[in-house]
């Protein structure tokens, strides 16, 4: 909250009644119609006053249906009045709203997007990580979508082409299902070229709002077959979208696997195993070229935490621009409630009247 406890109960007190005001103060004004109902209460008192000899020609239980008045005494019509009063004055209180008390809110700026670029070439089959590399990415995606909160996720899977698996939502566990589906063995074309899945990112970022903040978020070993790609990760950094990487795999490495019992590991022209390692010197560079975080991939959630603190703090405004905004507490329920107490004796006396 907002209060300071120091000062004591007279300072706080004093400052809740400087914060009070009313939302709609203009309902105020309703509370002016108690005036012309009391004048014409008197009034009506005065003009129909000692005219009783009507009660010689019906009974006293018909004279409110002949007259289309009430034949209470005055007494009872004034606290009839005093009890209209008092609950017409709570209603028109709380619509006028009530509030005291607040708290500040830091602000995001709207339409926070991440988007994850999964590799989903065979190289991430590579076993230097156990179980593989594409399970241990898998795992990663999915320890960021449930950490979570606020922030809108797309996803890309890239080898050689790449393909949107999910635009932008907001529907982390659409994004799971999705995910446990998929496999290198979704492209046909084996091969990691990253400049495709980039491609397919900046499309779903310009179909974006103007004033939405985008990050990346690429999930791979690093091993690319394109040249020259801090280029265009430092045109996305310069164009506001930050780029970050999460390394799998091991520096040292393992032999990346084939398809099939007759092919079980991949061969180069010279016979020897194709041997595929984290290359992290790249990935760090290439961190760097899209100002953003590189971290490789571990069994503790601090890596995808470090990421999701990032792309939040991308998304405070700026520091010329106000960082929080005002929630106040409203307190209109209270005299919603104070108000239903004084109808509670006028239902009993409805039902008990409807039984006799």
């Amino acid at each position: 909250m907002a209060f300071r406890a120091h000062g004591g109960r007279g300072a706080r007190m004093g400052e809740l009644l400087a914060n009070f005001h009313f939302t709609e103060p203009g309902w105020l004004w309703a509370l002016l119609l108690c005036v012309p109902v009391a004048a014409w209460l008197l009034l009506f008192r005065r003009l129909t006053g000692g005219n009783d000899r009507i009660r010689d020609y019906a009974d006293s239980h018909l004279l409110p249906h002949l007259l289309g008045r009430s034949m209470a005494s005055p007494r009872t019509q004034w606290q009839r009045y005093v009890r209209w009063v008092g609950l017409w004055s709570l209603l028109v209180l709380a619509m006028a709203g009530p509030r005291w008390g607040f708290t500040d809110v830091q602000l995001f700026r709207p339409g926070t997007n991440l988007f994850v670029l999964m590799d989903i070439s065979r190289s991430m089959l590579v076993a230097d990580v156990r179980p593989t590399r594409l399970v241990r990415a898998r795992q990663e995606i999915e320890d960021l979508l449930n950490q979570n909160r606020g922030i809108r996720v797309g996803l890309i899977g890239f080898a050689s082409v790449a393909q949107v698996v999910s635009p932008v939502t907001e529907d982390m566990q659409g994004i799971q299902r999705m995910l446990s589906a998929l496999d290198t063995r979704v492209v046909s074309l084996q091969g990691s070229r990253l400049l495709f899945a980039l491609q397919r990112a900046e499309e779903l970022i310009a179909g974006q709002p103007a004033e939405s903040v985008n990050s990346l978020l690429i999930v791979t070993d690093g091993d690319f077959e394109e040249q020259d790609l801090e280029r265009p990760l430092q045109a996305l950094a310069d164009a506001g979208v930050r780029v970050h990487i999460l390394g799998v795999g091991t520096p040292e490495g393992d032999a990346v696997p084939g398809e099939g019992r007759m092919n079980p590991w991949i061969m180069n022209n010279a016979g020897q195993l194709v041997v595929s390692a984290l290359n992290e010197p790249l990935l760090q560079t290439l961190a760097k070229a899209g100002n953003g975080l590189y971290q490789r991939a571990d069994y503790r959630e601090q890596d995808t935490d470090r990421i999701l603190a990032e792309v939040k703090a991308q998304a405070l405004p700026s520091a010329g621009r106000d960082e929080h905004t005002r929630v106040w507490d409203e307190h209109f329920y209270w005299l919603v409630a104070l108000a239903l107490l004084l109808l509670i004796p006028l239902f009993r006396r409805s039902l008990s009247g409807y039984r006799s």
